[in-house]
């Protein structure tokens, strides 16, 4: 019989309460290798099975060494003369206790399976994982991404179930955070406060450089962060990531450049020295948001952080700084100031 209490190391930056060990059932079906298919269904029989959705029995030897499995569907068609151990498959993945819940639902979603063996460092069998609690992890780890790409820290507990008190103290740091980068942007406008004197009309459009460069930077960060949560990307593939999305950045500011250089010439009646000036500003601007969009979270990732909480704040920060720099910078080259 397998034993329930064991303990299990923990490994470093993964949380207890975010293994595999917590998680998993530990009372599986198990079938001796020497067990003739009707002798294995009536096993099934008596003891029944611990979750519904579970549909495979292991075979394991005297020490609960996991020699291999079998579904229920295989058990049921196959002829009752049969041993167990000449139609029992090899399972070619397995888990340990000490492993990360959302590696488990990455394996399950990447080879398309219903279930996962545990097993220990000597391959004995202690637990087996379902779809059903894999899920439940992606849900989990999709609400904590997105409240970090919304500037707030993940909370436990369901909204109406949180007090007030909590969800503001969720909240603050960011908006603490986003307010003092507000302060950083700030300064260099002030900077450049000759220049905007110089030309007023130059004002008009911070607002629109800035917003769409941070909404370029969302967009590309989403869909990195997404690609490290699925396992499709790696550091090992930052560059391939950085040039797809120069390729992409590159379409995206030649047509908003183009569409913006008419829309001030036939609708705002700026000069042509403005509307230039603006449209190569934006054109930069979504460059460069996409190509930090989709680096920081990579470097996030690397150095051990959670790449969603660079979603916003840093993103924000670091994208609003470099558009207003993009801009007073082609504004003194074009205009002169």
């Amino acid at each position: 019989m397998m034993n329930n209490q064991m303990q299990y190391e923990v490994r470093p930056l993964v949380r207890a309460e975010d293994l595999v060990a917590q998680i998993m059932w530990r009372d599986p079906v198990v079938l001796p290798p020497k067990f003739r298919i009707n002798e294995a269904i009536e096993r099934v029989r008596q003891v029944g099975l611990p979750n519904e959705n579970m549909n495979h029995c292991y075979v394991v030897d005297e020490d609960c060494t996991l020699l291999g499995q079998l579904s229920l569907r295989e058990l049921l068609l196959t002829r009752g003369g049969k041993r167990v151990e000449d139609v029992m498959e090899r399972p070619f993945v397995t888990l340990q206790p000490s492993d990360d819940q959302e590696l488990a639902a990455q394996m399950m979603q990447e080879y398309d399976l219903l279930e996962l063996p545990v097993v220990d460092e000597q391959n004995r069998l202690v637990g087996v994982v379902t779809a059903d609690d894999a899920m439940e992890v992606l849900q989990e780890e999709a609400t904590e991404d997105m409240e970090r790409m919304a500037a707030m820290v993940p909370s436990e507990r369901p909204y109406l179930e949180s007090s007030v008190r909590r969800i503001f103290l969720d909240r603050i740091p960011w908006l603490l955070l986003l307010m003092l980068s507000a302060a950083f942007t700030g300064g260099i406008i002030a900077h450049f406060e000759d220049a905007l004197a110089a030309q007023v009309a130059l004002t008009a459009f911070i607002p629109m450089l800035m917003d769409t460069g941070g909404n370029c930077g969302s967009q590309s960060s989403v869909t990195v962060i997404r690609g490290l949560s699925l396992g499709q990307v790696g550091f090992s593939d930052w560059l391939r990531v950085l040039w797809k999305e120069t390729r992409i950045s590159a379409l995206c500011a030649a047509a908003l450049a183009a569409v913006n250089f008419l829309r001030l010439l036939v609708m705002s009646h700026v000069g042509m020295g403005i509307a230039l000036t603006v449209s190569l500003t934006l054109a930069v601007t979504v460059i460069t948001s996409d190509l930090i969009g989709s680096a920081l979270p990579i470097i996030a990732k690397r150095l051990g952080f959670d790449p969603a909480v660079m979603a916003s704040p840093l993103i924000t920060t670091v994208v609003d700084a470099t558009s207003l720099l993009t801009y007073f910078w082609m504004a003194s080259w074009l205009l002169g100031l």
